[in-house]
C-alpha cells in the first residue's frame, strides 16, 4: 500500500514536468460540481504522471537498456512521452484493436510500438516477454506502486484547488488512478467519499470486491477502451478496498450521453473512458453530495466516434 508520502515524492518529481489540470465548475448543471480536466493533461490523459514517476526513478543503467509497457492507449502514451522526455529508449505492447489515433501517437513520441494481442493479459505477457528478452524495465498501467502514487498526484491537487470536497467520482480501468486519488483524499480529508466507475460491460473491480479478491474475467465488451482490461491487481484491489466507498457501474449509452454533454456544452473533448465518472453522476447513479469532483481521465477520442455522436 502507498502513503501519502509516496505521493507527496511524486509530486516533487513531476514538478515542472506534468500539467497541474483546471479544476472546472460545471456550466450546465448543479452548483457545487467540478471537473477535474486530465482531458487536457500531456498526452492527452492522466498516465503521465505514472509514468514519468516509474521511470523517473529507475537507475542509470536501467535508463540505458530501456523501459517496455502495455496498454491499449493512454498509458502507451504516457509512457512515450515520459520516456522521451528523459531519453530512455520505450517499447510499447498494444492491442491489436487499439484505436489507430492512439497507435499513431505513441509513434509519435518516438517509441516502438508491437501489436501484440486481442486482451489485455496477452499485451502484458508480451510485454514480459520483452522485458525478459531485451533486458528493459516494464512500466505498469496500474499495478505497480510508482505508477499509483503518480497517478495520487491528482488526488492533491483536486484537495488544493477545492479543499472543502465532499465527493470525488473517479473511472476504473485497472484501478490505478483512483487508488492513487483515494489515498491522497482518504489521508488528508477522511470524510470526503470516494466513488468508483466502471462500464457494465468491463466490471472487473466491481466483481473482485464481489468475490474478496481479483478475479479475471473472460472478457470486455465496451465503448470506453481505456477502462477494458479484464483484471484488477492485486495492490490497487486493496486500496480500492481500504479506501473507496463503493463501485457502480455505467452503461455505453449513459457514457455517450455523458460525452455529448462535456463536448456539446461544457466544450470540453473527452473520450469514452474520460466521460465514465460524469456518466453516472449525470445518470443519477452517483449523488453529487456536497462539493463534487469529477475526474476527466482522458481527452484522446476517437474522432469517428465523437462525429457518430451527433
Amino acid at each position: 500500500m502507498i502513503t501519502l508520502d509516496d505521493i507527496r515524492r511524486a509530486q516533487q518529481r513531476l514538478d515542472g514536468v506534468v500539467i497541474q489540470t483546471p479544476l472546472l465548475p460545471l456550466k450546465f448543471g448543479a452548483k457545487g460540481i467540478f471537473l477535474k480536466c486530465e482531458n487536457l493533461q500531456l498526452a492527452g490523459s492522466f498516465k503521465i504522471r505514472g509514468a514519468y514517476n516509474n521511470i523517473a526513478q529507475l537507475s542509470a543503467e536501467q535508463k540505458k537498456r530501456g523501459v517496455v509497457a502495455y496498454s491499449s492507449g493512454n498509458h502507451a502514451q504516457g509512457v512515450a512521452l515520459a520516456a522521451r522526455m528523459m531519453g530512455v529508449p520505450a517499447t510499447i505492447v498494444m492491442l491489436n484493436s487499439s484505436i489507430s489515433e492512439k497507435v499513431d501517437q505513441t509513434k509519435a513520441y518516438g517509441a516502438e510500438v508491437i501489436l501484440g494481442g486481442n486482451l489485455s493479459e496477452e499485451i502484458k505477457a508480451r510485454a514480459e516477454k520483452v522485458a525478459a528478452e531485451r533486458g528493459y524495465a516494464v512500466v505498469q498501467p496500474f499495478n505497480q506502486a510508482g505508477t499509483i502514487a503518480g497517478q495520487g498526484t491528482v488526488g492533491l491537487e483536486i484537495l488544493a484547488a477545492l479543499p472543502q470536497v465532499e465527493t470525488v467520482v473517479v473511472q476504473i480501468g485497472g484501478g490505478g488512478l483512483i487508488s492513487g486519488i483515494a489515498t491522497a483524499i482518504k489521508s488528508l480529508r477522511k470524510q470526503a467519499h470516494v466513488i468508483g466507475v466502471e462500464p457494465a460491460g468491463a466490471p472487473k473491480m466491481t466483481r473482485a470486491l464481489e468475490a474478496g479478491g481479483p478475479v479475471t474475467l473472460p472478457g470486455t465488451d465496451t465503448i470506453a477502451d481505456g477502462l477494458k482490461p479484464v483484471r484488477c491487481g492485486d495492490l490497487t484491489y486493496a486500496h480500492v478496498k481500504a479506501h473507496v466507498e463503493r463501485v457502480v457501474l455505467v452503461t455505453d449509452d449513459e457514457i455517450r450521453d455523458g460525452m455529448r454533454h462535456l463536448i456539446r456544452r461544457e466544450k470540453l473533448m473527452v473520450e469514452p473512458s474520460g466521460a465514465a465518472a460524469f456518466a453516472a453522476v449525470q445518470c443519477g447513479k452517483v449523488e453529487a453530495k456536497g462539493p463534487t469532483a469529477i475526474v476527466l481521465s482522458g481527452g484522446n477520442a476517437d474522432l469517428g466516434l465523437v462525429k457518430s455522436l451527433f
